[in-house]
This record gives C-alpha cells, sequence and structure tokens, in this order.
C-alpha cells in the first residue's frame, strides 16, 4: 500500500526540471512582482507628468507644461531643458506601459517571450526618467525663490519602482535561463 520512506524519498529527489520547480514559484513571484512595481511606476509617472506642481513661488506653482499664478493658469513658453524634460517624461511613461504590458502578457503566458525585452525597456523608462529629472533639477536648483514640489517628487518616487521592475524582470528571467540549461543533464536535484 505505502512505498516506505526511502520510496517517497527517492520520488521526491528526482523532478522533471520542466515540471514545477521550487525556483518556479520564484520565477513567478518575480514576474508578479515586477509587473506591480511597473505599475505603481507607471501611476506615479501619469501623475507627474500631468500636474502642475513641480514647482512652488511665492506666487504660484509650475509644472511641464502650465505655470498657475493665483488661480489663473497659462501655457509655459517653449524652454529646451523643459521640452526636453516633458518628452523625456512621456517617453518614459510610455516605455512604463509598455513594459507593464509585457509584463501581464509574460504572466498570463500570452507568447514565448522572455523577460529580457521586459527588463530592458523598464531600465530604458528608468533611464529616461532620470534624464528628465536631472535636467529638470539643474534648471531649477539654483532659483533662490523656488521649492520643488509633489508632482516633481512623485517622478523622482517612479525611478526606483521602473529600476526595480527592470530587476525583477532580469532575475526571473536569469532563473528561466539556468533551469533551462540544465533541464538535459541527467542529474537529479
Amino acid at each position: 500500500m505505502g512505498l516506505g520512506m526511502e520510496g517517497m524519498l527517492a520520488n521526491t529527489a528526482c523532478v522533471d526540471p520542466r515540471s514545477s520547480l521550487p525556483g518556479m514559484g520564484v520565477k513567478r513571484s518575480l514576474q508578479s512582482g515586477g509587473t506591480l512595481l511597473g505599475f505603481l511606476a507607471n501611476i506615479l509617472m501619469i501623475l507627474s507628468t500631468a500636474t502642475n506642481y513641480w514647482i512652488r513661488f511665492p506666487r504660484g506653482h509650475s509644472g511641464l507644461w502650465q505655470e498657475c499664478k493665483g488661480r489663473i493658469c497659462s501655457n509655459i513658453p517653449c524652454q529646451t531643458m523643459l521640452a526636453v524634460t516633458g518628452a523625456c517624461m512621456v517617453l518614459a511613461t510610455g516605455s512604463g506601459i509598455v513594459g507593464s504590458v509585457m509584463g501581464l502578457r509574460i504572466l498570463c503566458h500570452e507568447g514565448d517571450s522572455r523577460g529580457q525585452t521586459t527588463s530592458a525597456i523598464f531600465f530604458l523608462c528608468g533611464l529616461l526618467l532620470l534624464i528628465a529629472l536631472t535636467g529638470y533639477t539643474v534648471k531649477n536648483a539654483w532659483k533662490n525663490d523656488v521649492f520643488f514640489s509633489w508632482s516633481y517628487f512623485s517622478g523622482w518616487l517612479a525611478l526606483p519602482f521602473a529600476f526595480l521592475a527592470g530587476f525583477c524582470f532580469l532575475l526571473a528571467d536569469m532563473i528561466l535561463q539556468s533551469t533551462d540549461a540544465i533541464s538535459g543533464f541527467p542529474v537529479c536535484l
């Protein structure tokens, strides 16, 4: 009726590498975490890009697109650094959305794509964010009566989320590659 202790240990010691390995739970957790971090980064980037509270000054506040004095908001005339910042923020947000969609596809097993591309897209998103925020900081850090506000800081908060999402997908892909590499060896792990 039963195999005994030795039979049970023999059955659990050699597991088919293509079946559910303990590492597969880690891979799935990393992919889920990367997707969640990507969504958080997207929310913060969209909030940061769309709102007008990047800087505050005594008579009002300003964002990437509009300056508000009192209760009256007007479009900001074209300035090179502000245009670069806005373009990088829009591109970062777009790449973050693409990365999140790719992460969802990986989680839903649609297609046979690996996480390297998704990881690269999140790293690109982080790089674009870093360029935008650094340029904006350099442009406005020297002004005496200007204080950075919550829209600006939500952009900085999105930065580690984007990079961490990229690392999650990179590590999950490394686990997948290592599992595929050892699957042909006749070794019981």
